[in-house]
């Protein structure tokens, strides 16, 4: 089965080497994107979109069904990801167990003994443990807001600055993954559920799609955001860059919540009890 797979990335991979002979050269000014696209892309994005960064225009409207359905294609691999490596066996009580005892004095077993009065709390360790570091843990407690803040500041800052869904969502997500690094993956799962990241990724993509559907309902077409005028108190070309500050908003859902389902994954092989 191995080698079939083999064969078959070879020859995808293969066939789309072969295709890039019919590109134009890189940086040819006379390609179709450089006589017909970026002229009117250049000339008039900014009175057509009211959004100042080039990139989030093009992205966000000229656009919009491509990045809608990059949106989708995060969200399938997230799904993908899910289910090839979850795994739902049942947890062996095997495992190196810790027992706080009031003296300080540490005991680890190697099986979870059995509770008897007054003995303390067992706890389970990963099958890779190592111990906390208290200067780490604080300096990420710290960090992390700090961090998810300023990727929400991408996000929502995209149509006048380098940023948007992809970038905030992405930085977003490392902050889920720094606190499961800093910490353990049972505390940040224990802030972020299995069931919440689902709900997250899925609810990016209605997100972007609810607002296509919606400037349908307006009277106008799918991700025509113009029409969001007629229920904001704002001109049309304004309503343009408030409707694409909203798709931003699906895209970094989905991203955010597709980046940790792959980490915790990984981390754990898809057992969501260990990990760094």
């Amino acid at each position: 089965m191995k080698r079939i797979g083999l064969i078959l990335v070879i020859l995808c991979g293969a066939v789309l080497l072969y295709a890039t002979k019919d590109f134009p050269a890189w940086g040819d000014p006379a390609s179709p994107a450089s006589t017909h696209l970026s002229p009117h892309y250049i000339q008039h994005a900014l009175e057509e979109t009211e959004v100042s960064n080039l990139v989030t225009a093009v992205l966000a409207d000229y656009r919009g069904y491509d990045t809608m359905f990059e949106t989708v294609v995060i969200f399938a691999a997230g799904l993908a990801c899910f289910l090839l490596l979850r795994s739902f066996l049942a947890r062996k009580e095997e495992g190196w167990y810790v027992r706080h005892i009031p003296s300080g004095v540490i005991i680890h077993f190697r099986k979870r003994p059995p509770v008897l009065p007054h003995s303390g709390a067992f706890e389970r360790l990963d099958t890779q443990w190592v111990p906390h570091d208290l200067i780490i843990k604080t300096l990420c407690r710290i960090l992390i807001p700090f961090i998810q803040l300023f990727s929400l500041y991408v996000v929502f800052h995209g149509d006048f600055s380098p940023g948007g869904g992809f970038q905030g969502g992405v930085m977003f997500g490392a902050a889920l993954v720094l606190m499961a690094i800093s910490f353990d993956l049972r505390t940040a799962l224990s802030r972020v559920g299995e069931k919440f990241l689902a709900l997250l990724a899925a609810s990016g993509v209605i997100v972007y799609g609810g607002i296509g559907v919606l400037c349908m309902l307006l009277g106008g077409e799918f991700l025509d955001y113009g029409k969001l005028a007629t229920i904001l108190p704002v001109h049309a070309e304004e309503a343009r860059a408030l409707g694409m500050i909203g798709v931003e908003f699906g895209v970094g859902m989905a991203v955010t919540a597709v980046m940790v389902v792959i980490y915790v994954n990984i981390a754990s092989a898809g057992r969501h009890d260990e990990g760094l």
